[in-house]
């Protein structure tokens, strides 16, 4: 007995010295890094001091393949994605991805998975929850739950802590109201209750936690990145030719997320050490995921294609390339041809696999080619003072065979939106529904206006109206394997994200365009 009170105080110690060095006074809106780092220290703090489920934990481990070789393929709802990693196999023993650095049984494993594009889905995370009965380590209240007060006694009681995470693969991000911002939130719908418990959430319309619920990114393909995390609080990434010398770069900010993933998600007492970062960053940078089989469409790499892992991994990327706005700081022009892995499968004819190869080389037409009138986006056609951008799908998809946004540039194309500006064709049932009103007006909207969201996004950093439900577009590669879909898994299926874009946009997509650009997506 008397060893457990010394371990346990042990614990609490390190606990307040760690929480008293994070709980630096915050500062006003305006300094983006330094808003940044400030409120992923309130995050941290905000998940230290969550409750542990200690049963739990100690009757659950995190199951871990002994090693990650060099070329690894998985079974994934529509075929097999391939991980590769060019400088060899993982020992994942002797790297710290895959070790429990925290104290709940968690590792970065436990919510990025190869199999899952190094992400995670809702089917496998309701499968992990049938086969342990709710003990598996990514069932913790921290932020599995809908809210870490939520009970989780009994099975039944897991069913409901957990259910946001089990439907849509959700995770519970908690954030502080930025001090001096531009907007109050006014009311609050919470059907968990979490926002609207002052032990846990707000304590005024300008005070207390947020909490918003969203997807862990994958793990993989990050040499891609230009922003990390969906509200790119994790770091700055200007393009190289202008970033100043003390600029952070994509190491760093990998880096110092690695350490705030351990500190809060795993709720470790003390930060990594550096070789174990090092470790963390050098196995997620090492590896390259992407769909390299499909089911009607079998070897994405036969006849003249390209997909698949391995040469993904050599397609080339810097922050900037093929930007539509003149900010490559190459200054090459702007190609709406983001993607040309199936370019071989154009007119293909014959059997039902040359069909399915060239629907998915039709969906890929689509993506590049399509029209689509661009309005109403926040960091886009207000950035540009332009009501409607005549664009296509690279217009925000613009990385060469990665299909995200090469700029930091989050946006608002309404994923976010709630109440009269619910998006069409996504389900958002069951997320908080924020009513904000701003006092400032912004390119959309009138000074006190109330605006509807399920999430404020990178206005939670800034403290600006004009982010209100911004976010990061994510890396396409991989995506068969890691539904559902969106920041907040509002799309269940590829077909609903695409039905949201054809509704949100007009585009006019037939049903045939729409059938071909899943095929594509799901080839990716």
């Amino acid at each position: 007995m008397k060893t457990i009170i010394a371990r346990r105080q042990a614990v609490l110690s390190a606990v307040l010295i760690l929480t008293s060095a994070l709980a630096l006074p915050r500062p006003a809106a305006g300094d983006e890094l330094s808003n940044n780092r400030a409120s992923v220290r309130s995050e941290i703090l905000h998940l230290l001091q969550a409750r542990h489920d200690r049963a739990v934990e100690k009757l659950s481990t995190q199951r871990t393949p002994s090693v990650i070789p060099k070329d690894e393929f998985d079974i994934d709802p529509t075929g097999i994605i391939e991980t590769f990693q060019p400088s060899g196999p993982t020992q994942t023993k002797k790297n710290a991805f895959f070790q429990d650095l925290g104290t709940n049984g968690r590792t970065c494993f436990t919510c990025h998975q190869g199999d899952q594009g190094w992400g995670v889905s809702a089917q496998n995370i309701q499968l992990r929850f049938a086969v342990s009965f709710g003990l598996d380590p990514i069932f913790r209240p921290v932020d599995g739950a809908v809210c870490p007060s939520a009970a989780t006694d009994s099975y039944y009681q897991k069913k409901q802590a957990y259910a946001l995470l089990l439907d849509r693969g959700l995770i519970r991000i908690g954030l502080p109201i930025l001090p001096a911002g531009e907007f109050a939130i006014t009311n609050v719908s919470d059907t968990y209750g979490c926002n609207t418990d002052p032990a846990t959430g707000l304590t005024s319309q300008t005070t207390g936690m947020v909490s918003v619920y969203r997807r862990p990114l994958p793990s993989a393909n990050l040499s891609m990145l230009s922003a990390v995390m969906w509200d790119g609080r994790e770091g700055g990434l200007l393009p190289p030719p202008s970033a100043p010398a003390d600029q952070p770069t994509l190491l760093d900010d990998l880096a110092q997320q690695a350490i705030d993933a351990t500190t809060g998600h795993a709720q470790a007492v003390s930060n990594p050490t550096a070789d174990q970062v090092a470790q963390i960053v050098a196995f997620e940078v090492g590896i390259s995921t992407a769909q390299v089989f499909d089911i009607k469409a079998l070897n994405l790499n036969g006849q003249g294609a390209t997909g698949g892992a391995v040469p993904l991994s050599k397609v080339p990327f810097y922050v900037g390339i093929n930007d539509p706005l003149g900010l490559n700081p190459t200054g090459t022009p702007f190609t709406s041809m983001i993607f040309n892995l199936f370019d071989s499968w154009t007119n293909l004819h014959g059997g039902s696999v040359e069909a399915a190869r060239a629907a998915v080389a039709r969906g890929q037409a689509v993506f590049n080619t399509k029209p689509i009138n661009i309005t109403g986006v926040a960091g886009l056609n207000d950035a540009l003072n332009q009501p409607v951008i005549a664009g296509t799908c690279g217009t925000c998809h613009d990385t060469p065979n990665g299909g995200n946004h090469s700029v930091k540039a989050p946006l608002n194309i309404g994923i976010a939106g709630a109440g009269a500006d619910a998006p069409p064709a996504l389900n958002i049932a069951g997320l908080p529904v924020f009513t904000v009103t701003c006092s400032v007006a912004t390119y959309f909207h009138p000074a006190n206006t109330p605006i509807q969201v399920t999430d404020m996004g990178r206005a939670m950093l800034s403290g600006k109206c004009a982010d209100i439900g911004k976010t990061k577009g994510p890396i396409l590669r991989g995506l068969a394997a890691r539904a559902p879909y969106f920041h907040n898994g509002s799309a269940a299926q590829l077909i609903d994200a695409v039905n949201f874009y054809d509704q949100r946009f007009n585009i006019g997509m037939t049903s045939q365009e729409k059938s071909d650009l899943v095929a594509f997506l799901q080839s990716l």
